[in-house]
């Protein structure tokens, strides 16, 4: 009867975050992940430079576990492949943005740039030039979501 009553104690004292806590389990650090694909969705530019950073940073922590990234920036994230917001951004807390680019080119990291986001905001392919990266519009956008294993959006 006393064992019956502690495991009944036992549960009266988890709260509901312990409960769920228990039943998902932690990644296992030492077991490799199978690779897979992961898109970065990002409208935050110059305006959000943690954030903006943050996405590049995550994209970066994928490319080194051996997946495969690609970043589709649209809205004010279209800016964020000029050549003078890459040299100046940095995320509070988060880092310099043309280190997370440059790792994430030097790992195979490709970009979507939104054609109609660029127009807006005078971003041309001499900002491009040079860079794995290429216009694109909610087509592509749609069809890389529906292609890629899991889909962030900062």
């Amino acid at each position: 009867m006393r064992p019956l009553l502690i495991l009944l104690a036992s549960l009266l004292m988890t709260s509901p975050a312990q409960s769920q806590a228990a039943a998902v389990p932690a990644p296992d650090a030492a077991a490799p992940a199978t690779p897979q694909r992961l898109l970065v969705h990002l409208t935050h530019g110059p305006e959000a430079p943690t954030r903006a950073a943050l996405a590049f940073s995550v994209a970066k922590a994928a490319l080194d576990d051996g997946h495969t990234v690609v970043l589709f920036l649209a809205g004010d994230a279209v800016q964020l492949l000029r050549d003078a917001v890459l040299n100046s951004l940095n995320g509070v807390g988060t880092g310099n943005l043309r280190e997370f680019y440059n790792a994430i080119v030097a790992k195979g990291g490709r970009f979507y740039v939104s054609l109609g986001s660029s127009r807006a905001r005078g971003v041309t392919e001499a900002d491009l030039q040079g860079k794995p990266a290429e216009f694109a519009g909610p087509p592509q956008l749609v069809k890389l979501t529906m292609a890629f294993d899991r889909t962030l959006t900062y």
